[in-house]
Order: structure tokens, then C-alpha cells, then sequence
């Protein structure tokens, strides 16, 4: 950029305590997925160079999208893309064979990535799966050949028992060691607890062989309700644990889009899904948002508005009531792997019609896509779409009040000066503020009071400096900035500085 002459000029003024609307806020996810090499690393035994340059342009795809977080799968089939915790064999899909250590920690460098680009990052861990394949191989040494009690095979393939207290626990502490060792904003798990049911030759369900760890802990409930009572104690240990190790990280789970189907259950969805939550995975996503176990919930709807078998929006409703009065957070699992497939997903504004709908109340705050790869190829113009209907701004995450919700005291001694490269703010923070990030606001109006995501310029991590250098300065124009202290639960601090560049 060409040097532009500014006369420059600082005032300072003190503002009344300003925070940003929580109807600024919005959650924008995407899922990466790592199992069978779906997103990350595109195949297998790439060099280190290549993997880590995939994985920047993905999150450089996610930040130009004005999106703000990433949820990576780091424990697909009972191995791991971390080092610092052992307990299980490094991923083959990260080599291409099994245990073989990549040459660097893949999880520290996903965290330091998502983190210089302030967006957050969720570590997204299978609990009970071992393989994914029929009659695949695992590691010798894995430990679940140490503790064959603890595996179920089904329909070919190895699962952890839930219904076994030593497996569960296994998997839990698994995932608090990650949560200790690493700086991850929050745990997040999908829909597999127990498998979906496999169907024999005669269309008749295949049983899943947990008959040994009903009979030894089944007591006088039915296998269903014991198998319901197995995934809820899961989530309800590991959310203890988690929050005693670091309670501002936070906990998500993406059920099955449809709990129960309201033939079942009057209080469940008018929809008519061949699965359900309730009786075919055996996770009682009620209950969880009931007893508040997670901070939030991410149903995968991945249906449209014309499906009557479950039609998007009234799923969306469905979800709506369940989360009111809670302290759960709602955000809705959109199927961008569908994007140009059947004739209801040839529309190319389904998707966007969906983040509509969704803002329609503040009781959705935000949007998670599977299927990267389709956006990142902009099919039926969907990136486009993204960024000029729906994610012209950056936008803060939602706070979780629950959790705290005591903001950061404001920044001091906010400055800056006219660079070659554009207008560099400063500021002066005190260490013992408990700010995580910074919020950049910028306007061409020197009456702008509020701090709203129409100003946001950008977003920047403590660690990173107390500074910005803003590129995108015009000649001719005139700026203002503010710049507020957020905490790592998104409490924003009060603004009690303007800057002023005048030409």
C-alpha cells in the first residue's frame, strides 16, 4: 500500500460502560475431519511441510469466511494426533502407518495456528470407536488388545463397551489428559456413542453384544434404559472432570438431529426420522440439557425445508424449546456436504436460507458446517454466498455466563502512529486482567458509540502483542478505533478510549 499522508491526532474520552449485544454474537464453526483422511491430511505420508500448509489454508479459508472457531477431530478410532498423552497409538491417517510418530505434535501446532488467527479451537474426540473398517487391524500394543473385555466387535468392527465402567473411565481420562496438556477452548464429541444399528441380510437389526456387561451391571433396569444410563453417566463424569482441570473450557457435544420422533414421544419432533437419539443411539440429549452436564449443543439438522420427514425448521423449533431457560448453548449443525447433490440441495440458498431462519431468535447462536471441502471449493457459489449475505462482519463468539462472567477492566494508554504499512494501534493492558483476546472497532463516523459487530476490524490474541496494524486505510478518509479486552469465556470489557486519525 501506498504511504498516505494523515495528520494524525489521539484524544481520549471516556465512554460510558459499552459491551457488545449478545445478539452480535454468533458461534461459526466447521468441522474438520480427520478420520479416513475426509479433510485433514488430505491422504496419508504427506511431508510435515505439506500437512501443515493444508492445515493453514483451511484456517485462512475459515478466517476470510468471517467464521470464528474450529472444531478438529484429534481422536477418531482410539489413536491420537497429540503427543503429549500416550495412552493410544499415533493415527495411521496422519503417516499411514499405525504408532508412527509424525516428527512433531500435530495438536500444539493446530491450537498455535487457530490461535494466531484468534479463532477458537475445539478438540473433537470419538469415545468409543477403535476401527472403522471391517476386520481392520490395530496397533499390537493398543490397549485394547490388553483388555479384550473392554471391546465389542460389531458387524466387523471394534468398539470401546460402554457399558463397561474400566473402558469408560478410559476414555474419559483420555480426554482430560488432552484438556490438561493442551490449551484447547473445548471438548467437543458427534453422535457416536453406541453404533448405529447394522441390518442383517433379512432386514432385521444385528444385536449388539453387550449381554456379559448387561448381566454384570443391567441390576433391574431394561437394556435400554441401562444403555441410555451408560452414555449419560459418560457425559456427566467427563463433564466433572473437565471442569475441575480448567472450568472456562468448554464442552459441546453434536447429537443425532432428531432426540425422538413425536409417534414415540409426544414431547419429541413432528418428524418421522429413521433414527433417533433416544432409542437408537441410546444418548438422551434431554437429560443432558436438563442436568446443564454440557455448556453446548450442535444437532446436526441435515435436512432442508421441504423434507416433511424432518423438515429443517421444525426440528429447529423442536431444539429451540428444549435449550429455553438453560444454561445451554444452541447451535445448529448445517449439512454443507450437500451442497449440490439432491434437487432440494441443488437450491444454492438452502444453506443460506437455514443461517436466516436460524436468526429469526436468540435462542440459535450459531452455525457449525460439515463438509468443508464443498465450501472450500465454492459449490453453487456457497463461499460467496457466506460472505455477502450472511458473514459480511466478524463476530464475536456467545458468551457462557455459567461459567463466569466478570469481564476484563478496560485497556489503558491506547495509542498509535501512521506506519508504511498502515495505522498501528497500541495499548497497555495489566497482566493480572485475564484477558485472552482483544476486539478492534473501527468506523469513519467519530460518533460511534456502540461496539457492535458492524465495527469489528478485527480480533487479536494477548500472546500475540498489544497491538494492530490496520492495512486497510483509504486516502481521504478519516478513523476512529476502540479496542476492548475479551476473556477466554468472551466477556467483553468496557471501552474507555477512542482513537482519532484525521487526514
Amino acid at each position: 500500500m501506498k504511504r498516505v499522508a494523515y495528520i494524525f491526532c489521539l484524544f481520549l474520552m471516556v465512554l460510558s460502560s459499552v459491551f457488545a449485544k449478545d445478539s452480535d454474537r454468533e458461534f461459526r464453526g466447521v468441522w474438520i475431519a480427520t478420520v479416513d483422511n475426509i479433510n485433514w491430511p488430505s491422504k496419508q505420508g504427506l511431508s510435515i511441510e505439506d500437512q501443515k500448509k493444508e492445515f493453514i489454508d483451511i484456517l485462512d479459508e475459515i478466517k476470510s469466511l468471517n467464521m470464528n472457531a474450529v472444531i478438529m477431530q484429534v481422536r477418531p478410532t482410539a489413536d491420537r494426533f497429540y503427543g503429549k498423552v500416550t495412552k493410544e497409538p499415533w493415527s495411521k491417517y496422519i503417516t499411514g502407518e499405525i504408532g508412527k510418530n509424525p516428527g512433531y505434535d500435530p495438536l500444539e501446532f493446530f491450537i498455535e495456528e487457530a490461535h494466531k488467527r484468534n479463532l477458537e479451537f475445539h478438540a473433537w474426540f470419538n469415545p468409543y470407536r477403535i476401527t472403522l473398517k471391517k476386520n481392520e487391524e490395530i496397533a499390537k500394543d493398543h490397549i485394547a488388545r490388553k483388555n479384550p473385555e473392554w471391546v465389542i466387535q460389531y458387524d466387523g468392527k471394534l468398539y470401546y463397551d460402554p457399558g463397561n465402567p474400566k473402558a469408560r473411565e478410559f476414555t474419559e481420562n483420555v480426554i482430560v489428559d488432552v484438556v490438561k496438556n493442551y490449551n484447547i477452548d473445548g471438548v467437543h464429541m458427534d453422535d457416536y456413542f453406541y453404533p448405529y444399528p447394522v441390518l442383517d441380510k433379512n432386514k432385521k437389526v444385528v444385536p449388539f453384544g453387550d449381554d456379559k456387561t448387561y448381566k454384570l451391571y443391567g441390576k433391574d433396569l431394561s437394556r435400554e434404559d441401562w444403555r441410555r444410563k451408560n452414555t449419560d453417566t459418560f457425559v456427566r463424569e467427563l463433564s466433572k472432570k473437565i471442569k475441575k482441570e480448567k472450568p472456562y473450557v468448554k464442552f459441546g457435544i453434536s447429537p443425532f438431529g432428531v432426540w425422538r420422533n413425536n409417534d414415540k414421544d409426544p414431547t419429541g419432533s413432528a418428524t418421522r426420522a429413521g433414527a433417533e437419539n433416544y432409542d437408537t443411539l441410546y444418548a438422551d440429549t434431554r437429560n443432558w440439557i436438563k442436568n446443564e452436564w454440557i455448556d453446548y449443543i450442535v444437532p446436526q439438522i441435515y435436512w432442508d425445508f421441504n423434507l416433511k420427514v424432518a423438515q429443517y425448521d421444525i426440528l429447529v423449533d423442536w431444539w429451540i424449546n428444549e435449550v429455553k431457560d438453560s444454561n445451554v448453548n444452541l447451535y445448529v449443525g448445517h449439512a454443507a456436504y450437500k451442497i449440490d447433490t439432491t434437487k432440494a440441495w441443488k437450491n444454492e440458498k438452502e444453506l443460506i436460507e437455514q443461517i436466516k431462519y436460524n436468526r429469526k431468535t436468540k435462542a440459535v447462536q450459531g452455525s457449525v458446517f460439515f463438509g468443508f471441502d464443498k465450501i472450500q471449493k465454492n459449490s453453487l457459489n456457497i463461499k460467496d454466498n457466506l460472505r455477502k449475505e450472511v458473514y459480511q462482519n466478524q463476530a464475536l463468539p456467545p458468551r457462557t455466563p455459567w461459567i463466569d462472567e466478570i469481564p476484563p477492566k478496560p485497556v489503558t494508554n491506547l495509542s498509535g502512529k501512521i506506519t508504511k504499512d498502515g495505522i498501528l494501534l497500541t495499548w497497555d493492558d495489566p497482566a493480572n486482567n485475564y484477558s485472552d483476546y482483544y476486539a478492534i472497532y473501527r468506523s469513519t463516523n467519530k460518533d460511534f458509540e456502540g461496539v457492535s459487530s458492524e465495527y469489528i476490524l478485527g480480533t487479536v490474541k494477548r500472546k500475540y502483542g498489544l497491538k494492530y496494524l490496520d492495512k486497510t486505510v483509504e486516502k481521504g478518509k478519516s478513523y476512529y478505533y476502540k479496542v476492548s479486552p475479551v476473556d477466554k469465556v468472551h466477556n467483553e470489557g468496557e471501552v474507555k478510549a477512542k482513537v482519532f486519525f484525521k487526514k
